[in-house]
């Protein structure tokens, strides 16, 4: 994103996907789950085909529904779109020719809905893995769910609490949707148009990505290309996204698409990748998922302080992000967090374990902008101001390895026996 090309944007208040021009949304109970209460299936529609991109898990086990994405998408990640349809309750990972052929009949089915070749929807899964998904949710879901959609079409309160009703559907531990939408005015060739950025994720324990992120949808009313959005969507989601780690693990079923109308500006040319507008787009984007990322660490599962890790003065760039996530992964870190003890020594393990090459006497770390190590040596500190700084929401360490000019920030939570509780009874 260039310096010169920020925009002031503008938090949309209760803002989320349907927030953006020619954005459909809604979620509902169709029956994956066994709670009457929950919405368990989540539509995001559009009248006509629109710019789409993804990104998705690397993790070997991925599951079929982001197989049949990525292969919708195409090989340049890129596409046109009509829909995305995502349930909860069961990820339909580990489930071999059959979850792929669920993937694509329920493609099928949303396609036949809305009068669209079944290679224009996009499908996404959540839930417990290795069980085969039903397609009987679907085959009466997405129809009155579509329904309900077309009812809310023209009043833009009924629309937007559609979209919130799918940032519902699509949560499984989550304690609560995770929403975002910003709007600014657009300069160079989109100048007197104002363009909106929306996103809604779900993402609680299973946390580590890696080029991918949890389940999240970005929409925006720009006319953007395809190939634009996707260069776009993948520098985002670097700096957001894969900077989120509440376990170290990395979920088969990470996905997330970004979905461009060009309603704000239907008359306009699209942006091309690299371009000033791009780089407008770009700002906006990435607030939306930095938003939503820090959403998801301060949601880990069990946890109860959202944990901020930088570390400069790193030999590179990689360096940097090896260091953070080890300071950020460590159970004892995040245990000395929940209990509110300051204790640095359990950073500089994580730092002299992780590899990144630096000389200890060079490195200066804080906690809660207190200076607790300088020159690898202990600093004296006031343990009740600490304790104090400890029951704010956010945890801030910092740490300087004194051995190059390379920095970057990861978002964690702390380690709490809640979250050995939610997940030693994720199945039962």
């Amino acid at each position: 994103m260039g310096e010169t090309n920020q925009p002031k944007l503008a938090v949309v208040e209760n803002g989320g996907v349907a927030s953006v021009k020619g954005v459909h949304a809604g979620g509902i109970h169709a029956g994956f789950r066994k709670n009457p209460q929950r919405l368990d299936l989540a539509l995001v529609e559009f009248d006509q085909p629109v710019a789409a991109a993804g990104t998705f898990t690397t993790n070997k086990f991925c599951a079929a529904p982001v197989t049949v994405s990525r292969d919708h998408l195409g090989a340049d990640g890129g596409a046109m779109v009509r829909a995305v349809c995502i349930n909860s309750g069961n990820a339909n990972a580990a489930t071999g020719d059959e979850g792929l052929d669920a993937a694509e009949e329920t493609c099928d089915i949303v396609a036949a809905e809305l009068g669209c070749d079944p290679k224009q929807v996009l499908v996404a899964s959540t839930g417990v893995i290795g069980q085969l998904l039903d397609l009987a949710p679907f085959k009466t879901g997405i129809p009155a769910l579509h329904d309900k959609i077309g009812a809310q079409a023209n009043e833009k309160s009924l629309r937007q609490a559609g979209g919130h009703d799918a940032a519902r559907a699509i949560m499984t531990t989550d304690t609560h949707p995770k929403e975002r939408a910003v709007s600014y005015e657009a300069t160079g060739a989109l100048a007197g148009h104002t363009i909106t950025v929306g996103g809604m994720c779900k993402g609680s324990g299973m946390i580590m990505p890696n080029m991918a992120t949890m389940i999240c949808i970005v929409t925006t009313d720009a006319p953007v290309t395809p190939a634009a959005l996707h260069e776009v969507l993948l520098s985002t989601v670097k700096a957001t996204f894969n900077k989120v780690t509440v376990d170290s693990d990395t979920s088969t079923n990470d996905t997330c698409i970004a979905l461009a109308t060009g309603a704000a500006a239907p008359d306009a040319p699209a942006i091309e990748p690299g371009t000033p507008e791009a780089a407008e787009l770009a700002h906006a984007i990435h607030d939306v998922c930095q938003h939503l990322a820090r959403e998801i660490a301060a949601d880990g599962e069990g946890a109860s302080r959202l944990v901020t890790v930088t570390v400069a003065g790193a030999p590179t760039d990689a360096d940097a992000d090896i260091a953070a996530r080890a300071i950020a992964n460590s159970p004892l870190v995040k245990t000395a967090i929940y209990g509110h003890d300051c204790n640095w020594g359990r950073i500089a393990m994580a730092l002299g374990k992780c590899g990144v090459p630096f000389d200890q006497r060079d490195v200066d770390i804080d906690i809660m902008g207190m200076p607790v190590c300088r020159d690898g040596l202990t600093v004296a500190f006031d343990e009740d101001e600490a304790l104090r700084r400890f029951d704010e929401p956010e945890i801030t360490i910092w740490a300087d390895l004194g051995a190059g000019t390379a920095e970057t920030t990861v978002w964690t939570c702390d380690l709490t026996h809640e979250y050995v509780k939610i997940n030693g009874e994720y199945r039962t």
